[in-house]
């Protein structure tokens, strides 16, 4: 087995509760964002754990080389097999056996997601799923990808941020850290996810703050009735008038009553086709 890669764990105390990612790249640099702001204090304070290894640290060779040309040519290069392997067994402290063994990960073991344009793509769902898992491997891809026999035999699961290409997996993981982690308990105020985007189908309501008449544009009377009631039905409302009139696609999956059916007919709902047909009335735009 080689020596761990390098990796940098982020600031804060490791405790058995805390969830932990471990994420290999070939620029651990770039992941100093997530010392910062919420993620930042949620590693103070022992509710996540974030190691990031340099890829790097797993060649054998003087250069540290990494990868090297696809066969059969084309553009790019792509990521030798036995430095991604090696890398990941010494994160998972596991024996990476001789160069004629097929790699073998450890039963059990965390999930080894591969961060990749041809994966699902993220969703609010699926960071919920991921969110109960106890650790996760993230695997930045590069240049073309990782070798396919790494796909077939050590990668659980292939995870993009969306239909478009990166340089490289770095953002990507970025981006899914912080969809999981901040579900974690303690990360976020308790009721802080519960109303957000996509957390039940739906968008979420508009916002306002101090002052009450900004530039002669003023806040909706009722938020500042005092009336809790009025208010919960208010911001509801706003949230259906929201997914109508920017992501109607979202209305065919999420939980809707009888009442909020009602309401979005009135708005402008087509409910056969599921779209916006017409303005209707409301705040949320």
């Amino acid at each position: 087995m080689v020596p761990k890669p390098d990796s940098t764990a982020t600031p804060g105390l490791s405790t058995a509760t805390a969830m932990q990612f471990d994420i290999l790249t070939i620029f651990p640099q770039m992941f100093a964002p997530l010392q910062m702001s919420i993620l930042g204090r949620a590693q103070a304070t022992g509710l996540l754990t974030v190691n990031v290894h340099d890829i790097r640290a797993a060649a054998r060779d003087r250069h540290h080389t990494v990868d090297d040309a696809p066969f059969g040519g084309g553009a790019g290069m792509v990521f030798k097999p036995e430095v991604i392997w090696q890398a990941l067994a010494a994160v998972l402290d596991t024996d990476a056996g001789d160069e004629e063994t097929p790699p073998a990960l450890p039963d059990p073991h965390p999930p080894v997601i591969y961060l990749s344009p041809t994966g699902e793509v993220l969703t609010q769902q699926l960071a919920s799923e991921l969110a109960r898992e106890p650790r996760l491997v993230l695997i930045c891809g590069h240049y073309e990808g990782i070798d396919e026999r790494l796909r077939e035999h050590v990668v659980d699961r292939e995870i993009s941020i969306g239909d478009y290409v990166l340089t490289g997996g770095e953002l990507a993981a970025m981006v899914l850290v912080d969809a999981v982690a901040r579900l974690q308990p303690g990360v976020l105020a308790a009721a802080s996810p519960l109303d957000e985007s996509h957390s039940d189908g739906l968008l979420e309501y508009p916002h306002y703050t101090r002052p009450a008449t900004w530039r002669g544009l003023g806040v909706p009377p009722v938020l500042m009735s005092g009336h809790h009631a009025q208010i919960a039905r208010w911001r509801h409302e706003q949230r259906l008038l929201r997914t109508l009139r920017h992501r109607a696609d979202l209305l065919g999956r999420a939980p809707l009553s009888d009442r909020d059916r009602t309401f979005l007919r009135t708005a402008g709902w087509d409910e056969t086709t599921n779209r916006f047909a017409q303005k209707g009335t409301g705040d949320a735009d």
